[in-house]
């Protein structure tokens, strides 16, 4: 069968989009959303005699030129078109009445990449409600979770919801985001008209891409997401955007390593190898050494890890990039006792008061926890993830469109 994503499907098959004649209809998009022969989804949209009056951006904005995290984008009018460019990460997180009464259906064309912290998703949660409640209907347009189907990590506790976490959901949650739609739907009890176009020909679980399928480009959803290696591990190494150590920001391999100018890489690799190599299959580690431009530590030499899950070394089944993150700061805190891993509260990760981002990001403070106790052994993380991911499993069984 054909490869094709829901924009492709939309575009190719006219009975899904005779429900669309007549009606108003909104896009929210980024740079990633593109068809099979790299047109942006609007211009093919509007080529194909779709009544597009308005345009929405998440995080990065549809353009996806904000490089830095937590940058705001403004509203602004499409200058092709001259419809109106909505900012979903700007003044607003959530689309305000006056620009939910431009449209009548919303199609979400949105590359995500499988994980919790990944702010898409909860652009769709918070399009779901507002639809919900202003008598609106959304479609996704669904594409690839890139990481695939594995699941891992810890749900998110009651009380550690954010931008950065929509719900009860695990790190790494195995969802599309036509998937992930109507887990939101039914977690949360929303009344809306609600669609999925379907891709065709998506197998998760086929090589080599086992989530990434290698007839198509990758293009990135957001300026460091620049490949396939970066989204398999970013469930592991956002977390390091809540440490002091570098996430490589500011270098062309953002989020696929971590690394500081006072730590030696070979030593936490051998560590690492020492408290549990049972957590470090399907993938490579490598120590590097890299300069940032910007960010943290920039202009000086860190010593890092770059993590490959790419090349012969990659295993969708035995690679854990959670375990392998986790593991990587329980090594520095064993070689080095009292380096100041994490952030502090003076640091407002995705505008949350006085709470340490590594617990944000983490949905609890169970992960820093384990890390700072020098008598938790790598089966005590185990125990509060294990449970989690069967869960997590069994929930969303019925829900696998693929």
């Amino acid at each position: 069968m054909t490869l094709s994503f829901g924009i492709d499907r939309l575009l190719a098959e006219p009975d899904l989009r005779k429900p669309l004649e007549g009606r108003r209809v909104a896009l929210l998009a980024h740079p990633a959303s593109v068809t099979a022969d790299l047109t942006h989804s609007l211009d093919a949209l509007v080529a194909a005699g779709v009544n597009v009056t308005a345009v929405f951006g998440p995080q990065h904005g549809v353009r996806g030129d904000l490089q830095d995290n937590m940058m705001e984008s403004p509203d602004f009018t499409d200058p092709t078109y001259g419809m109106p460019v909505f900012s979903l990460y700007g003044e607003v997180r959530r689309p305000t009445g006056q620009s939910m009464h431009m449209f009548d259906v919303m199609l979400v064309d949105l590359q995500d990449l499988g994980c919790r912290i990944y702010t898409y998703v909860t652009t769709l949660l918070y399009m779901l409600e507002a639809a919900a409640q202003h008598g609106k209907a959304v479609w996704v347009l669904d594409r690839p979770n890139p990481a695939g189907r594995p699941v891992e990590g810890t749900r998110l506790r009651a009380g550690w919801e954010s931008f950065v976490g929509a719900g009860p959901m695990m790190m790494r949650h195995g969802l599309t985001m036509g998937e992930m739609g109507h887990w939101f739907i039914r977690h949360f009890g929303l009344n809306v008209e609600y669609r999925v176009i379907e891709m065709a020909g998506w197998e998760p679980d086929a090589a080599p891409g086992f989530g990434w399928p290698p007839e198509r480009l990758w293009i990135n959803p957001s300026p460091n997401a620049a490949n396939v290696n970066m989204a398999r591990a970013y469930a592991g190494t956002v977390m390091v955007e809540g440490a002091t150590l570098s996430e490589g920001r500011g270098t062309t391999r953002p989020l696929e390593l971590f690394g500081a100018p006072d730590i030696d890489a070979r030593a936490v690799i051998a560590e690492m190898h020492r408290l549990a190599p049972e957590w470090l299959g399907g993938c490579k580690l490598r120590d590097i050494w890299f300069q940032p431009t910007f960010h943290k530590h920039v202009g000086a030499l860190n010593s890092g890890v770059h993590i490959h899950a790419e090349g012969p070394w990659y295993d969708p089944a035995a690679f854990r990039p959670w375990r392998v993150q986790a593991l990587g700061f329980k090594a520095i805190r064993s070689l080095y006792p009292d380096y100041p891993i994490w952030r502090g509260t003076d640091f407002k990760y995705e505008y949350t008061d006085d709470v340490l981002a590594i617990d944000v990001i983490n949905g609890s403070p169970l992960l820093r926890e384990w890390v700072d106790d020098a008598g938790a052994k790598p089966g005590d993380l185990d125990a509060l993830a294990v449970p989690d991911e069967a869960g997590w499993r069994e929930e969303i069984a019925e829900l696998l469109l693929y």
